[in-house]
């Protein structure tokens, strides 16, 4: 198979996957991986559990918002973005112009199993876990679908088979 051109930027909810796969097709596309998240705690110097502890969920955004900014200008790069980067407009406008958009989306039991026992997930300190997911889940849902170029459901799904999954449906969007 050809090289796969451009951006992909992956979408969704905590769980869903957008780091591990990001990473691993980023591998298969020999792109660059970059994750927002880790992005901004290595500009900050300190976890993004402690950014939202200290200065609150706005002043990550808009942390969020200038590390998106800088990274869909590069080329070539697997990008996964934080849960909540959909909620400004100013973010879904630079990932609409820079590249391709994927939601990974999965349903609420998988998206539980799989973030609770993370202990750096600062929307999740609550008592009800996965009332939080879903009233997440229906407030970004739309915002997602609205975006996304591709949407791939990740519920009960390998990672190797999702990838490959993944990149033949990359491969046929990018021939239409």
């Amino acid at each position: 198979m050809e090289k796969l051109a451009g951006n992909f930027f992956l979408v969704g909810l905590m769980g869903a996957g957008k780091t591990t796969v990001g990473r691993a097709l980023a591998r298969r596309a020999d792109k660059t991986f970059y994750d927002s998240d880790q992005e901004i705690e290595a500009r900050s110097g300190v976890r993004v559990a402690t950014i939202f502890d200290i200065e609150g969920e706005q002043r990550f955004r808009d942390r969020e918002s200038a590390v998106i900014a800088d990274l869909v200008r590069l080329d070539d790069i697997v990008l996964a973005t934080g849960g909540g980067a959909v909620l400004r407009p100013e973010n879904r406008a630079a990932l609409s112009a820079h590249g391709m958009i994927i939601y990974l989306r999965a349903n609420i039991d998988d998206l539980l199993a799989r973030t609770q026992h993370d202990r750096n997930r600062p929307l999740l300190r609550t008592a009800d876990p996965r009332g939080k997911l879903a009233s997440l889940y229906e407030e970004r849902d739309p915002l997602y679908c609205e975006l996304a170029d591709l949407i791939v459901d990740t519920t009960q799904q390998n990672v190797i088979t999702l990838v490959s999954q993944l990149e033949h449906q990359l491969y046929s969007l990018s021939r239409t």
